[in-house]
């Protein structure tokens, strides 16, 4: 096994002050175990489920399946008809957030979309009037349109724009913005991954700099009573909770809302109410996420369709 840096062991005291958790965090990351798969159905199950399949957890959307280890979903016949769509655990954690919006959701924006999971989670929990996926990094595209296409998810739209373009062309569209955040992605060693660099402090500040860039972009775009999404795959506190406390200084009509699916997995690094997954909780990676609800009461602006349509690279309009 090899030895821990001392940048992770900085992080590890900086998350838990139990010195048993700082053993155990350690030991996921620098000796990763495998994690169980698990598929998000896009299409209805078939009746004798092709998978086997481990117990769900309490929180966990009947849409989902987690397999046993060992499966590969990938490979099979169903996924190639895009009856399923592949995605770690830990990012169903961080969707499952969205369950708890209650009124029906007309325009979705998914602001950080590639490779497309929490699109189609949102895709399928809310049956949006339509799906924005936009990805700013253009060679992730192919991989978005691709899984877009395949799970046949409409109505749907690809775009390729920066976060301050839709601040500026859609102020209160949006009844949710979801920003699956770039991030230091340091849970990729907790898969086995590498992820050079992603403990220094220079790269948690450069990180935490772009997300707080996004999520105010982000903040313009959500409607009236509407709902923003914030989620990562990291662990450090300056890209997660840090983040989200700077939000709220700065956009004070926001609530973080309680989930209470999730209560067991409040972060105890803050009163607010958000949620961590852990690798030593054996489920997956890793991951952070809160629910957002902008309290304004203002009338919610008709959205114009044909105005998203003119940024379009890709679309699916079929009900």
């Amino acid at each position: 096994m090899e030895k821990p840096s001392n940048l992770l062991l900085k992080v590890s005291r900086r998350l838990f002050s139990n010195l048993d958790e700082q053993e155990k965090f350690i030991e996921a990351l620098i000796n990763p175990q495998p994690f169980s798969p698990s598929i998000l159905w896009c299409q209805e199950k078939s009746e004798t489920l092709p998978l086997a399949v481990e117990t769900p957890t309490s929180w966990q959307p009947q849409f989902i399946d987690r397999l046993s280890l060992g499966e590969k979903p990938g490979q099979h016949p169903l996924h190639q008809q895009g009856y399923f769509y592949c995605l770690d655990f830990s990012s169903v954690f961080a969707a499952t957030t969205l369950l708890a919006i209650p009124q029906s959701v007309r325009l979705v924006f998914d602001m950080c979309a590639a490779p497309g999971g929490k699109s189609i989670f949102a895709w399928k929990a809310l049956q949006p009037d339509l799906l924005i996926s936009n990805e700013v990094i253009g060679k992730r595209l192919g991989m978005l349109i691709s899984n877009l296409k395949r799970c046949q998810i409409s109505p749907s739209a690809v775009v390729n724009r920066d976060s301050s373009i839709f601040a500026q062309m859609f102020p209160g569209f949006g009844n949710l913005v979801i920003v699956d955040a770039p991030c230091t992605g340091q849970s990729l060693l907790a898969k086995g991954e590498k992820a050079p660099g992603c403990f220094h402090p220079t790269a948690i500040n450069k990180s935490a700099n772009r997300q707080k860039r996004i999520i105010a972009n982000s903040a313009k775009i959500v409607s009236s009573q509407g709902y923003l999404a914030y989620m990562t795959c990291t662990y450090s506190p300056e890209e997660n909770e840090q983040v989200c406390e700077w939000f709220l200084e700065r956009f004070p009509q926001f609530q973080a809302i309680e989930i209470s699916n999730l209560a067991k997995y409040q972060s105890h690094l803050t009163t607010m109410p958000c949620y961590r997954m852990f690798p030593q909780d054996k489920l997956g990676a890793g991951a952070f996420t809160v629910l957002f609800k902008n309290t304004n009461e203002d009338d919610r602006k008709e959205v114009n369709f044909n105005t998203i349509y003119s940024l379009y690279i890709y679309q699916n309009l079929k009900k």
